[in-house]
């Protein structure tokens, strides 16, 4: 397939700038694998889950890894930090007039960093002064998705951030969890659904377009992904009893299937540039809940793979005509793999 078969028409009218008023405040999109769609709330999604299914949650944590700085020229330029490195470094994208130059140095609120290096589009940083998570908590923004066109409020903080996020490195939420509240996990808990945890650090490449026709020339951003042997277990007990894995967002997704890329379900760390699109067979997941997609992204390549992407195409030209909100901020989708009842 190319690029081009994963285009839609979205006016910018529906792309939400805002979260709803409160978690969980959103619709639910339901389609079935034969393709049926039902227009839902998400609340409603205990009614769609079984007594023995297992839900996977993706438990990182958004950084506020948006800085604003200064070039030892005096010029401004803005910091997102990708990744923290083990050696007290930072990866981190650079948008600025002219790019610095590796031994040079700039400015965060007075604080001075070195650019240590320049790996393509990244760039190694060193902060000379204390360390970049500290750095972060006194002076950073949460990095709201470009499409989200205005400055993070005191708001995001909370609303840009799952409920049950734990374990920090993200630069991206795993936006479909930003639905759900305690009172609904609670609730998921006492009628017999399991829940689990993964964790996949998003980076900023999860909304990097798709920039060749030709599917097999994209380079896929790589993410780092932890998955247990105590998930591992718990996938193998709900398939032996008949229940459904269903992932809580792509990222969960992508954490399970790169983690059973031999076949096989096993613990794993490190990262993962797994590229789910048409003709992948999935391994482990049977259901999941996501936002909707970027126009011809990878990820909406991935739900396509899930559940077709005729009736994957069906149901956003049907979400268009609905007035759903998109993207990060916007409603949910139910989706049912292909060939699972």
């Amino acid at each position: 397939m190319k690029r081009s078969d994963f285009h839609f028409d979205l006016p910018q009218a529906l792309i939400a700038q805002y979260p709803p008023a409160k978690r969980g405040d959103s619709r639910l999109l339901d389609l079935r694998a034969r393709g049926e769609i039902h227009d839902r709330h998400f609340s409603e999604l205990p009614a769609l889950l079984r007594p023995g299914d297992l839900l996977v949650f993706n438990d990182t944590r958004v950084m506020k890894a948006r800085l604003f700085g200064v070039k030892e020229s005096g010029g401004k330029l803005e910091v997102l930090i990708e990744r923290l490195l083990a050696n007290g470094h930072a990866l981190t994208h650079i948008r600025a007039s002219k790019s610095p130059r590796p031994g040079g140095r700039i400015l965060i609120e007075g604080v001075p960093i070195t650019v240590v290096a320049r790996h393509d589009a990244l760039f190694e940083l060193a902060c000379e002064a204390g360390d970049f998570p500290t750095l972060m908590e006194a002076h950073g923004h949460m990095p709201l998705p470009p499409y989200i066109q205005r400055g993070d409020g005191e708001a995001d903080l909370e609303r840009y951030q799952t409920v049950y996020a734990n374990k920090p490195g993200a630069v991206a939420a795993p936006t479909a969890g930003l639905h759900f509240d305690q009172p609904m996990l609670d609730q998921l808990a006492e009628s017999g659904v399991e829940q689990a945890r993964v964790t996949l650090h998003v980076g900023a490449g999860t909304f990097q377009p798709v920039r060749v026709e030709n599917l097999d020339e994209h380079p896929m951003h790589s993410e780092y992904l932890e998955v247990d042997e105590a998930i591992c277990q718990q996938v193998a007990e709900t398939k032996a009893r008949g229940g459904r894995v269903v992932a809580v967002g792509t990222t969960s997704v992508r954490s399970l299937e790169a983690a059973a890329a031999d076949g096989e379900l096993r613990p794993m760390r490190g990262d993962t540039n797994l590229f789910i699109r048409p003709g992948y067979r999935f391994r482990v997941v049977d259901a999941m809940i996501t936002n909707f997609h970027l126009p011809e992204s990878t990820l909406l390549m991935l739900v396509s793979a899930f559940s077709g992407h005729e009736p994957i195409m069906r149901a956003y030209r049907h979400a268009v005509k609905a007035h759903y909100r998109f993207f990060s901020y916007g409603d949910a989708m139910f989706l049912t793999r292909q060939d699972c009842q």
